[in-house]
């Protein structure tokens, strides 16, 4: 059964941090590019961040740019969000995705596409982050 099964989320002060660890089962992470993703309440999804199979270039939102790191432990066939000097703003559930392709889609500015996640394949159930003092 192709799952993706998200961890790692909780109650964090202003400036703290967390890691999300994002487990596949089902297939091999590897060979696709894979997504973060978080919806605040109210808001709409939005795309966190993007990393590529092969090369594992990844790709980030303005908004974590500096702050959070995608990272794939291809042996336990995980991904990681590493996320640092958390905001306020960043509370939601946080989801990752799988898209049918290898590598994150770029626009002309190198840019990653998909942002909404309207063509990922997979879902993993989501994981709550809240950050507050």
């Amino acid at each position: 059964q192709v799952q993706l099964v998200e961890s790692g989320g909780g109650l964090v002060q202003p400036g703290g941090s967390l890691r999300l660890s994002c487990a596949a089962s089902g297939f091999t992470l590897d060979y696709y590019a894979i997504g973060w993703f978080r919806q605040a309440p109210g808001k709409e999804r939005e795309g966190v961040s993007c990393i590529s199979s092969s090369d594992g270039s990844t790709y980030y939102a303005d908004s974590v740019k500096g702050r959070f790191t995608f990272s794939r432990d291809n042996a336990k066939n995980t991904v990681y969000l590493q996320m640092n000097s958390l905001k306020p703003e960043d509370t939601g559930v946080y989801y990752c995705g799988r898209w049918s392709w290898a590598m994150c889609v770029l626009d002309r500015g190198g840019a990653y596409l998909d942002r909404g996640g309207r063509y990922v394949e997979v879902w993993g159930q989501g994981t709550l982050v809240t950050v507050s003092s």
